[in-house]
């Protein structure tokens, strides 16, 4: 049973995204939480994606309030609360399969980048013995800018594809005599 607990420690640990949360007793919203924090900053020092760490402070004061908001519910509300995780339901399992196997490919480019970029990093050394100065240097420049230029693409990609699937979602509805644009 989940209890309500210290409010000067539910605010020491609100401080730190999801700790606030699993100290309450929502320990599957709290790891979702904190995982996507240290998540991001991974992602964003990994690829040199700095523009990525404005999704850190969104983050930061969600859990924050979340905390302060659970902290606040009236006692019956909150012991009528469920934890669940913050993406995922508890029954997906299937779900979680499908899209798997729906997004293979994309899972394979993803995990064929991610070995790419670290093979490169741990090879770079022992290269930069055999080859000239100048070339290392293109060679560093290269395997450095490959995983931000794939993010990058994927992004532009995912982003022309949300916005066909629009298109065709409203050239639907305009056919069936939906809404007109």
């Amino acid at each position: 049973m989940i209890r309500k607990k210290s409010s000067f420690l539910t605010f020491i640990f609100s401080l730190m995204p999801g700790a606030g949360e699993m100290y309450m007793g929502f320990m599957k919203k709290g790891v979702s939480i904190m995982a996507l924090f240290f998540f991001l900053i991974f992602l964003s020092t990994w690829l040199n994606l700095g523009p990525l760490m404005f999704i850190m402070p969104l983050i930061w004061f969600y859990s924050f309030f979340d905390v302060h908001n659970l902290r606040a519910m009236p006692d019956d509300e909150f012991y009528a609360l469920e934890d669940d995780f913050l993406f995922i339901e508890d029954g997906s399992k299937d779900k979680i399969k499908s899209i798997a196997i729906r997004y293979r490919n994309l899972i394979g480019l993803i995990l064929i980048v991610i070995g790419f970029s670290t093979l490169w990093n741990n090879l770079y050394d022992l290269l930069y013995a055999a080859f000239p100065g100048a070339f290392m240097i293109a060679l560093y420049n290269v395997g450095h800018l490959f995983p931000q230029t794939v993010v990058g693409a994927a992004i532009i990609a995912l982003g022309v594809y949300l916005i066909r699937g629009k298109k065709k979602e409203l050239a639907l509805l305009e056919d069936k005599g939906g809404p007109q644009a």
